[in-house]
């Protein structure tokens, strides 16, 4: 039998696919722009006839159907880190959070993690019988390849990538062909704050340095201010739409990358449809599975390799709190002490916290004597290299803690920098 012929006897209806999800299984579902539509419409559809099924997944767009209320009692899902489809769930306590690094999530599958059914979305197959994961690829070849049952939604509009993204259609149980747009997610607005931010973080940004960056404003911003750069490198976890038009006009090119030298490398992306066009069939682009792409051992061989993250709030100790409000999950660890421990282990690398220096409209301060009482500390102050608010660089690894609490406090907002005064001068009379 050829690959085309095996190809059409797979085929199926999803409603035929979720037949092989049973009771008290654990389906490992792709995530971010890659999470498969289908399967969960059908699974919210036919919620009655399912008990005690968990389903795993990170951050997913789109709306995420048996998250809602059609799901309690039926589907209980368990994540390493919330989306805004995702935190009711778990905060209504029909779900779980597991903290995690990313880089640890592809190895806990099938032991910490249940993986009975992998349910991916791919492109349609290649002239050699392979697909692709395409814009996942983080966590999902290891789900299909410790399944039971894999199920392919083959999408007509998910990207080709090249890397660790390719599966044969042999390893399929079940294929389901589909044709719908991947949830796109738009750039934010970049206001004056966030210009302020990305100039400052740019001047931590030699020429030949590899970046790691997320997804949101200040990344844009960072990004914004590089035009000016020659020769740049991305080794990340995740990109958006503001790395193409760098990559176009030839800033980013990874030439004096030291690992993966010319590729862009991330482990998933999510974007606009530019971005997916940018992506398919691009050899520039080099997806690996986030076992490679955050281990930090692999970031660090990158000569200058500058990490850029954000958070929720920093105390004056230099202790990041990126992923909860007190007690409260809010997001999740992702990669952000994966790429901080990279940057620390590469010849001349640096790791930049980045934030405004306020929240809630300028009504607290991100800079804080104390984190929130129950707060997860995401980065730990031995950790911690440079912060960045719109009001300046603050250096602290390295520094004592009268040093980092001097430096924080004047790139507090000037609202805050008396409460933080007071709180100083009673720690170090």
């Amino acid at each position: 039998m050829n690959w085309k012929e095996l190809y059409n006897s797979k085929l199926t209806t999803i409603e035929q696919a979720i037949k092989s999800i049973h009771d008290g299984d654990g389906v490992v579902m792709a995530d971010a722009a890659g999470a498969p539509r289908m399967t969960e419409q059908a699974l919210a559809l036919h919620a009655d006839d399912y008990h005690d099924v968990s389903i795993y997944h990170m951050l997913t767009l789109g709306e995420g159907e048996t998250l809602g209320t059609v799901g309690y009692g039926h589907f209980r899902h368990l994540t390493n880190f919330l989306a805004p489809n995702s935190r009711e769930h778990v905060w209504s306590g029909n779900g779980d959070y597991a903290p995690a690094f990313f880089k640890d999530v592809a190895r806990m599958l099938g032991k910490e993690i249940a993986c009975d059914v992998a349910v991916l979305t791919t492109t349609r197959p290649n002239s050699e019988g392979f697909v692709s994961v395409g814009v996942s690829c983080d966590y999902s070849i290891a789900a299909a390849k410790k399944a039971r049952t894999v199920i392919f939604e083959a999408n007509a509009q998910m990207p080709f990538t090249h890397g660790d993204t390719l599966l044969h259609i042999s390893e399929a149980t079940h294929i389901v062909e589909c044709d719908y747009p991947l949830p796109e997610l738009q750039p934010a607005p970049i206001g004056p704050v966030e210009q302020a931010i990305g100039r400052y973080c740019a001047q931590l940004i030699d020429d030949g340095a590899t970046l790691q960056l997320g997804i949101g404003a200040i990344p844009d911003a960072v990004l914004a201010e590089l035009k000016g750069k020659h020769d740049l490198g991305i080794h990340t976890e995740m990109f958006s739409d503001g790395v193409v038009d760098l990559a176009l006009s030839g800033v980013i090119n990874g030439k004096r990358k030291t690992v993966y030298p010319g590729k862009i490398v991330a482990t998933f992306v999510m974007g606009t449809k530019k971005l997916y066009d940018f992506l398919d069939n691009n050899p520039m682009v080099e997806m690996l599975t986030v076992d490679k792409a955050n281990d930090p051992y692999i970031i660090g061989q990158n000569d200058n390799m500058v990490a850029i993250n954000s958070c929720i709030e920093i105390d004056l100790q230099g202790q990041v709190a990126a992923e909860s409000m007190g007690l409260k999950q809010f997001s999740g660890t992702g990669g952000q002490v994966d790429f901080i421990r990279g940057a620390a282990f590469s010849r001349g690398g640096k790791s930049i916290i980045a934030m405004p220096s306020t929240a809630a409209h300028g009504k607290v301060s991100r800079i804080v004597p104390f984190l929130q009482p129950g707060a997860a500390v995401t980065t730990s102050r031995n950790d911690i290299d440079y912060v960045v608010t719109e009001y300046g660089i603050a250096h602290l690894w390295g520094r004592s803690l009268r040093e980092r609490a001097r430096s924080l406090i004047a790139i507090a907002h000037p609202d805050f920098r008396p409460m933080l005064t007071e709180e100083f001068l009673r720690r170090f009379p």
